[in-house]
C-alpha cells in the first residue's frame, strides 16, 4: 500500500516503462530499417542484372540457364528462362523459400512477351539471413543492457529531483509549536519557491496564532481571577460583621456589576470560537463595494445616535469579486464601533475604499478620536486603550479574521496634521464578471 502512494515509487514505475518502451519501439524501428536497406540493395542489384540480362540476351529459349560468365556482375546467382507461372504480365515479382536449411530470394522478370516467357534469377541469401539474426540478437542485447542503465538512471533522476521536497518533508516534519522556523527559499529550487513562500507564510501565521492563544489563555485567567478576588474580598469584609442593609444592598449590587463585566468577557472569548468556523466559510461572489456600502449604511444611524457622523467614500461604484462575508463583516463593524467609541461627539468618520491594483482594495475607516500608542501591539488580546469598557479582544477577533482572508490590517495615526487613527484593511478578491449598469 505504501510502496503505490509512493511518488518516487511512482515515478520510477513510469520512467522505466516509458523508457523501456521507448527503446523496443526504436530498436524494433532500426531492426525493420536496416533488413529494409539490405533488401532493397539486393532488390536493386537483382533488378539491374535482369534488365542487363534481358537488353543483352534476348534471345534465350524456355528452360535454358544463362551462362554465369555472361553476367554483369559476379552476384554468384543463378538465371534461367521459364514459362510464365500464370499468365503474363508485364511486371516482375519477388518470392523467399527456403530449401535444404538454406534461405533463397527468386525473383521472376519478364523477358519474352512473344514466347511469354519469364527470367528467374535466384540468389541464396543465407548469410543475410545469418547476418540479421546477428544483428537481431546484438539489438537485443543492447536493449537488456540498456534497460539495466535506465534503472539506474531512473532511480539517480528521482533521487535527485525529490531531493528538494525531501528536504521540505523534513523541515516540516521537525516542525512543532515550540520549534517553528522559516525555510530558506534562496536555497531551493525556482519550481519550490512559491511552495517554500507559501508554507513560510503559513509558519508566520501558527506563530502569530500560537502567540495570541497563549496570551489569551494567559489573559483570560487573569481577567477572570483578579474581578473574582476583588469580588470575594468585599463579601468577606462585609460578612465580617453585622451592617445596615442598604450596606449588604451595595455590595450585592457590586457582586452583579461585576459578574455583568465577566459574562460579556465570557461571551466575547465564545466568540473567537465561533469565528474559528468563520474562518472555513465558503467565499462568496458579491459586488464588494455594495456589500462594504450597506454596512457602512448601517452604521450611519447608530453614529448619529451617538452625535458623531459617519461619511462614506467609496471607489469604485462596483466591483465583483469573491470574499468571506463573515470575516470581513467582522472586521469592520470592530473598525466602525471603535471609530465610534473614540471620536469626541460632534466630529467625523470617514469610510473609504480605493482600488490599489487588479485584485486588491483598500479599505479604511479614518476618525477623529485621540489616535493611539503605536508602541503597543493593539492586536494582542485584552489590549485596551486608555479607560474604554470591553474586554479587548475586539481587535484580537479583527485580526484572526485578517490573518485567516489572507488580508492586512493595521492601525496608525493619521498624517494629516490632525488627530485621530487610521485603521486599514488591504485584501484581494478575484473579480468574476461586472455588474450591468443600473
Amino acid at each position: 500500500m505504501g510502496s503505490n502512494r509512493s511518488i518516487r515509487n511512482q515515478f520510477l514505475t513510469q520512467l522505466i516503462i516509458a523508457s523501456s518502451i521507448l527503446l523496443i519501439v526504436f530498436s524494433t524501428m532500426l531492426y525493420a530499417f536496416i533488413k529494409q536497406s539490405i533488401y532493397d540493395e539486393l532488390s536493386q542489384q537483382l533488378v539491374k542484372e535482369a534488365r542487363y540480362i534481358v537488353q543483352t540476351f534476348p534471345d534465350y529459349e524456355e528452360g535454358e540457364k544463362i551462362d554465369a560468365k555472361n553476367l554483369k556482375t559476379a552476384l554468384q546467382i543463378t538465371a534461367r528462362v521459364i514459362p510464365a507461372p500464370h499468365r503474363f504480365y508485364s511486371s516482375m515479382e519477388w518470392r523467399e523459400r527456403k530449401e535444404n536449411g538454406k534461405y533463397f530470394i527468386d525473383l521472376i522478370y519478364p523477358y519474352n512477351f512473344k514466347a511469354q516467357t519469364y527470367l528467374l534469377i535466384t540468389k541464396e541469401i543465407t548469410n543475410v539471413r545469418k547476418m540479421l539474426a546477428r544483428i537481431l540478437r546484438s539489438i537485443v542485447i543492447i536493449n537488456l543492457i540498456s534497460v539495466v542503465l535506465i534503472v539506474l538512471y531512473a532511480f539517480g533522476l528521482s533521487a535527485m529531483l525529490l531531493m528538494p521536497i525531501t528536504r521540505l518533508t523534513k523541515k516540516l516534519s521537525s516542525l512543532n509549536e515550540n520549534f517553528l522556523t522559516t525555510i530558506d527559499t534562496k536555497t531551493l529550487p525556482e519550481e519550490f519557491v512559491m511552495l517554500g513562500e507559501s508554507i513560510n507564510r503559513l509558519i508566520n501565521r501558527i506563530q502569530t496564532f500560537v502567540k495570541y492563544q497563549k496570551e489569551l489563555f494567559i489573559g483570560a485567567a487573569h481577567e477572570l481571577k483578579t474581578p473574582l478576588n476583588v469580588m470575594k474580598l468585599k463579601n468577606d469584609v462585609t460578612l465580617i460583621k453585622r451592617r445596615e442593609p442598604e450596606k449588604y444592598i451595595e455590595a450585592l449590587e457590586l457582586s452583579n456589576k461585576t459578574i455583568l463585566e465577566m459574562s460579556q468577557m465570557i461571551s466575547s472569548i465564545l466568540e473567537i470560537g465561533r469565528q474559528e468556523g468563520a474562518h472555513f466559510e465558503l467565499p462568496q461572489t458579491v459586488d464588494i463595494i455594495d456589500f462594504i456600502r450597506r454596512k457602512g449604511e448601517d452604521f450611519i444611524l447608530l453614529a448619529s445616535t451617538e452625535n458623531r457622523k459617519l461619511e462614506l467614500d467609496l471607489q469604485p461604484d462596483r466591483l465583483i469579486g469573491c470574499i468571506q462575508t463573515t470575516l470581513l463583516t467582522q472586521i469592520l463593524q470592530n473598525f466602525l464601533q471603535n471609530a465610534i467609541k473614540f471620536t469626541p461627539k460632534g466630529k467625523k468618520i470617514l469610510l473609504r475604499t480605493r482600488l490599489l491594483e487588479e485584485h486588491k482594495i483598500l479599505l479604511e475607516v479614518i476618525d477623529e478620536g485621540p489616535g493611539i500608542d503605536e508602541s503597543i501591539d493593539l492586536f494582542a488580546p485584552f489590549k485596551r486603550v486608555g479607560n474604554a469598557p470591553g474586554a479587548g479582544l475586539g481587535l484580537f477577533l479583527a485580526k484572526s479574521a485578517a490573518d485567516a482572508m489572507g488580508a492586512k490590517i493595521s492601525l496608525k495615526n493619521r498624517t494629516d496634521g490632525k488627530s485621530g487613527t487610521v485603521a486599514r484593511l488591504v485584501f484581494t478578491t478575484t473579480p468574476q464578471c461586472e455588474l450591468p449598469p443600473r
